[in-house]
């Protein structure tokens, strides 16, 4: 299928871009079936504000619509202090708060 460069109206700002016919190939191999709403500089400048949440902070917002983490109580099986973690303990496994989980060998902690 041939492409061919398309001006769109940004829904932001109101202003003319250009989706260029390789912007619709990329956009049609990544199975993307809406073109987009935005200019460039408004997408980025919507990506850089952080908009609908993604922040990193652990254990905080869920970002893009979810909620909050659900966080589990739980007792470290190291130094026997209560934690919370981000995962329903099964019992089957050792469960470490953050401090004893940090000082944990790193090939012990890849295996689970």
């Amino acid at each position: 299928m041939s492409f061919q460069d398309r001006t769109l109206t940004c829904a932001d700002c109101g202003g003319s871009f250009t989706f260029s016919a390789d912007d619709q190939q990329y956009h049609r191999e990544k199975g993307y079936t809406n073109e987009p709403k935005r200019c460039p500089n408004c997408r980025q400048a919507r990506r850089s504000s952080n908009y609908g949440g993604g922040g990193s902070s652990y254990g905080g917002g869920g970002g893009y619509g979810r909620g909050p983490r659900e966080m589990h109580d739980a007792v470290c099986a190291q130094c026997g202090k209560d934690t919370q973690v981000p995962f329903r303990p099964s019992g089957d496994r050792p469960v470490y708060c953050s401090d004893c989980f940090s000082k944990q060998p790193s090939s012990q902690r890849s295996r689970y």
